[in-house]
């Protein structure tokens, strides 16, 4: 009988941490952490700042990449969508240069930027698991997301 309480008690936990991970997770959950945002303020500054501006305000032809243009221009697509824009067409004199870690490091300082909230992990470098975040440009009111 105790057996059976544990592996009953081990299946619900089992069946609630399947189902933390099928929650949609977005951009207003503390995706990115501040250390790693720091580490992509220096990336941006050294090999992003000379087109899109120091304040990340545009210069020229290169978009500014923080304030509502941005965010409305990403606004239902995934944080995939955005990494994947960045790695592959940045910095645009040598694309794809960076490494997964440099480009995840810079998209995290760009969601800082844009005042999404940091969290206790790094932003993962792969696209597949980024393309399960949403990125929404307006914080849920029912503190979904969060």
């Amino acid at each position: 009988m105790a057996a059976r309480a544990v592996l009953l008690a081990t299946g619900l936990v089992l069946a609630g941490a399947a189902l933390a991970q099928a929650a949609p997770r977005s951009v207003w959950q503390g995706i990115y952490s501040e250390e790693q945002a720091q580490r992509g303020a220096q990336v941006y500054n050294q090999r992003c700042a000379a087109c899109h501006g120091a304040a990340l305000n545009g210069t020229g032809e290169a978009p500014g990449l923080t304030g509502g243009e941005f965010v409305s221009h990403y606004d239902q697509l995934s944080v995939g969508d955005l990494f994947e824009r960045v790695r592959t067409s940045m910095p645009q004199n040598a694309p794809a240069t960076l490494s997964r870690d440099e480009y995840a490091d810079v998209v995290a300082f760009l969601l800082k930027a844009n005042e999404f909230p940091a969290g206790p992990n790094p932003l993962d470098r792969r696209t597949e698991v980024l393309a399960s975040i949403a990125f929404t440009a307006q914080k849920p009111a029912n503190g979904a997301g969060e």
